[in-house]
């Protein structure tokens, strides 16, 4: 899991940081924890070790994780990406992605015949079965989270009739329950923990006997990341999230760093998308990246940034990430 450590960023506090390189250096502050989280490096390898096992092609429905540079590269193994699993042919391999799918999905692929191995994180998966459960006591539960989100999609989907979405605190006040003392919020996992904080604070002042998960649902490394780039932003005149635009943590993140002082920051997939333009009269960039991203994408930046005379590379440890999930059981090396 996760261990919180002493918040000894190793870097200096000031009203204004540009101010303080009026020396002229230039510096990066790193934050760690950064990049792939457990569950995103369960279901990439669990990619890897089919393709190892079954060869080319393999299917995955939808994208394995939120990341352009691994769908790419996956691609040119050989894996084919689908939408639904009527794109699948008939008997295949077909690979469920880490966000999660609804029972709706499996069924699907069963009709089809379809060898199956679910690459799901298991904080997802927790989710999924908070929601069932609920249903069961037949609660209203209010799935916070954004609409169209695969991930949203999969936990709604285990009990539609009784999951509500909630996009943001706006979407609060159309809200309507059956029973006011039934009422329990769940939650996207990769969601801007303050956000969410604020919706909760909404629904509740609406729904004052409103019921807490069991145990928190936004993710640990979603957490991890979001409290790095907090303790760094005010330091930063710039503060670039390396992530794809379609990954929700990583845009979190970039939201996160202009609430907590950042000067400006940009989400990029590549360093070769960093502007020039972004670097003149900066004196510290924070860099940082979300939870589906390659650490060789963060090591492109740093080097570009180098080559415009940011080699003071600093890092902002928050945390020590430690937790590891298995690979899907169809997978994992057979018992001798």
């Amino acid at each position: 899991m996760s261990s919180a450590v002493p918040l000894d960023v190793g870097i200096s506090r000031s009203a204004d940081p540009g101010a303080a390189r009026a020396d002229g250096e230039k510096r990066v502050l790193l934050a760690e924890p950064r990049g792939y989280c457990a569950g995103v490096d369960r279901a990439v390898e669990t990619v890897e070790k089919a393709l190892e096992k079954h060869g080319a092609p393999i299917y995955v429905r939808k994208e394995i994780v939120h990341n352009r540079h691994v769908v790419e590269t996956l691609t040119d193994k050989g894996v084919i990406f689908v939408d639904e699993t009527d794109e699948v042919p008939e008997g295949a391999l077909l690979v469920f992605s880490a966000h999660g799918v609804s029972p709706a999905v499996h069924e699907s692929a069963a009709a089809r015949n379809l060898r199956t191995i679910d690459a799901t994180c298991p904080l997802v998966t927790k989710v999924h079965q908070e929601a069932k459960r609920f249903a069961r006591d037949d609660y209203d539960i209010l799935l916070i989270g954004h609409e169209g989100h695969e991930e949203v999609e999969g936990t709604a989907g285990e009990a539609p009739d009784h999951v509500q979405l909630v996009d943001g605190p706006d979407s609060v006040d159309s809200i309507r329950v059956r029973d006011e003392s039934k009422v329990i919020w769940l939650s996207q996992t990769t969601l801007s923990v303050d956000e969410t904080m604020q919706t909760v604070a909404r629904l509740r002042e609406r729904f004052p006997n409103l019921q807490d998960p069991p145990s928190d649902d936004i993710c640990y490394a979603t957490q991890n990341r979001q409290v790095a780039v907090k303790a760094m932003a005010p330091e930063c005149d710039l503060v670039i999230v390396v992530g794809s635009r379609n990954s929700s943590n990583s845009v979190r993140l970039v939201e996160v760093a202009l609430g907590a002082g950042a000067k400006a920051a940009h989400l990029v997939d590549y360093a070769r998308e960093i502007d020039p333009s972004w670097l003149e009269g900066v004196g510290t960039v924070g860099i940082t990246s979300g939870a589906s991203v390659p650490e060789i994408l963060v090591r492109g930046v740093i080097d570009l940034l180098g080559e415009h005379g940011f080699d003071n590379v600093q890092s902002v440890t928050t945390a020590n990430e430690t937790l590891v999930f298995t690979l899907p059981r169809e997978l994992r090396p057979a018992r001798t």
